[in-house]
């Protein structure tokens, strides 16, 4: 009797909060998750999970368990992994997702050359503007751009990130440039994805809530509603550097701008990270760091 056997099925049921996803998540069928797991609770002659028709929780046992199978699956995973590192490129699987213009734009190119590099690699990314949840949804790596909230993720950071507020010359030949935030408000905004504009005073910082007449959840949109002369928008860099430049677009109230945010890849918290991962997100600081957007 293999005593690893089930470990594996037990936790990818923990972790996604069902068989169907755990199956998924390890490439297997559901009933064979669920064999492994009746398996091991008659081993261990204790239930690990309550069942339901829509849901799975963990027992209290369960809970016990599950803390010790993590750390024992970690440190098996980390045993190979500190032997295949010695004598073998990445391989297998590597799941990613990004946002999706800016993974258009910037990441898939370098994930793309990347791949030629490691041609026994297999990518599959999503380009998603939802948050994906990477541990429940078996993902390997997300870039995400801005600020992040409290993880328990580790979140590495690939390159710098601005937002700046900008306008068209004839948006502010007809409706006058704002000079204070307070004059935000007599202005119409175009909004995208945030509802909020973060801006930055005496040190603090200073959300605005924006109002206006157009509204669109694409940074591209909203570029090419600024552009026409709709009014006023908050982008990052790598939309609006490029017009501010050309002299299409006037940047607003600089001394205001929020402090840097980032980009950042964001993976599960391993006690070694798996060599697929830290060599592609390598490679993103070094390609990214190479665009002109970030000259």
């Amino acid at each position: 009797m293999n005593r690893w056997e089930g470990l594996d099925e037990f936790v990818a049921v923990a972790e996604c909060g069902n068989f169907q996803r755990a199956a998924e998540r390890l490439r297997v069928s559901s009933s064979h998750v669920s064999r492994q797991i009746v398996r091991l609770e008659e081993r261990l002659q204790a239930r690990l999970l309550y069942r339901t028709t829509r849901r799975v929780s963990l027992t209290e046992a369960g809970h016990t368990f599950l803390g010790r199978c993590q750390r024992l699956m970690e440190e098996r995973d980390a045993a190979f992994l500190a032997v295949s590192d010695l004598h073998s490129a990445p391989t297998g699987l590597l799941r990613m997702t990004s946002a999706v213009a800016y993974g258009e734009r910037f990441i898939v190119p370098l994930v793309n050359e990347f791949m030629s590099n490691y041609p026994h690699l297999q990518v599959e990314i999503e380009l998603s503007n939802r948050t994906l949840d990477l541990v429940h949804e078996g993902f390997d790596l997300a870039i995400r751009l801005g600020r992040l909230g409290d993880s328990s993720l580790v979140a590495t950071r690939v390159a710098p990130r601005a937002m700046y507020l900008c306008a068209a010359p004839a948006y502010l030949e007809r409706y006058g440039r704002p000079h204070t935030l307070s004059e935000l408000a007599r202005h119409n905004c175009l909004i995208g994805t945030s509802d909020h504009w973060l801006f930055q005073q005496d040190g603090r910082e200073h959300p605005f809530r924006p109002r206006g007449n157009w509204r669109c959840n694409s940074g591209e949109a909203v570029l090419d509603a600024a552009l026409r002369g709709f009014g006023l928008c908050q982008l990052p860099d790598f939309y609006v550097q490029e017009p501010i430049r050309r002299g299409d677009l006037v940047s607003l109230l600089e001394a205001n701008q929020p402090p840097n945010t980032a980009v950042w890849a964001v993976y599960p918290q391993r006690r070694h990270a798996l060599p697929k991962v830290s060599l592609l997100v390598e490679a993103l600081k070094k390609g990214l760091a190479t665009r002109p957007e970030y000259r």
